[in-house]
């Protein structure tokens, strides 16, 4: 029944060909997951609504007959009771039963989110800088840069000027690059003050602390930009210290790693194009 509820939520995911997430005006509900973690997140609150519901509306009707029942109008003469057997049984055995329907699908999610099925094939070193980002892959040779939110100015020199891909105070200069249905580490750490990494779409929240290393993992179901924030208060400019992750086809990841090791500015050109050619061909073929 859970893996039939996880593949519901995913239709519309699906259905409408959005393989990025982003926040969306006056969005109330989780962006479309693209990730397992995130499947089984949303599948959890989706979960926990069926006890949290019924039990305020039963607190709500309770308080009402209480209100109406007991008012000092309708009962002038109020009763003396003071232990009713029944009751104090039912208050204390239900919410107990309540919390551990609650905390063994709780205790199998928070295992999961720090527990990789499988070996991570890449490792990203993330540190957060007031105010904002630096990316190291963790190769024998590795390869680090810094990461700005993109400023206005900046985007027709970037390529970037479509609002719509690369929003307002969300989107950067470059973009942490990844292959899909890989594995991915993210060591999460920070050079000043507490920051916290987090990526909504991947389920991913973790806080860079200082002189320490958290870790996290993802994979990425589906290719497409997806983008976060910090989400620990850490300065004056803590609004302003987005996260982005493209993820791509492996082929486009293996030419984007080669390329960035010369040229980083360059090998980001050269994969905006690639994927502006590819998202062609597949409109031209619909």
């Amino acid at each position: 029944m859970k893996n039939i509820a996880v593949g519901l939520a995913t239709l519309p995911f699906l259905a409408t060909g959005a393989f990025a997430a982003q926040p969306e005006p006056w969005q109330y509900r989780f962006q479309p997951a693209a990730t397992g973690i995130m499947h089984e997140i949303t599948w959890f609150e989706q979960y926990t609504l069926w006890f949290i519901v019924p039990i305020t509306i039963l607190v709500m009707l309770l308080l009402a007959w209480c209100i109406l029942r007991f008012r000092a109008s309708a009962n002038p003469t109020p009763s003396r009771t003071s232990h009713n057997t029944l009751i104090e049984v039912l208050w204390t055995v239900g919410p107990v039963i309540v919390l551990l329907f609650l905390a063994v699908p709780s205790f199998q999610l928070l295992t999961a989110q720090y527990t990789p099925s499988e070996e991570p094939e890449l490792t990203i070193k993330a540190t957060g800088v007031q105010w904002y980002w630096d990316y190291e892959y963790q190769f024998d040779e590795p390869l680090s840069f810094t990461s700005l939110m993109l400023q206005e100015g900046d985007r027709a020199t970037a390529g970037k000027e479509d609002k719509g891909e690369y929003p307002r105070l969300l989107a950067v200069d470059n973009e942490i690059v990844v292959p899909v249905d890989t594995t991915v580490r993210v060591l999460v750490t920070a050079s000043d003050v507490i920051h916290a990494f987090a990526m909504p779409a991947f389920g991913v929240k973790v806080d860079a602390v200082p002189g320490r290393i958290n870790e996290t993992w993802f994979k990425a179901e589906k290719e497409g930009l997806y983008y976060g924030q910090c989400s620990e208060l850490c300065g004056k400019d803590h609004a302003f210290m987005p996260i982005a992750i493209r993820v791509v086809a492996k082929n486009q990841y293996d030419t984007w790693i080669a390329a960035a090791r010369d040229d980083l500015a360059g090998a980001n050109r050269a994969l905006m194009a690639a994927i502006e050619a590819k998202t062609k061909v597949a409109s031209a073929g619909q």
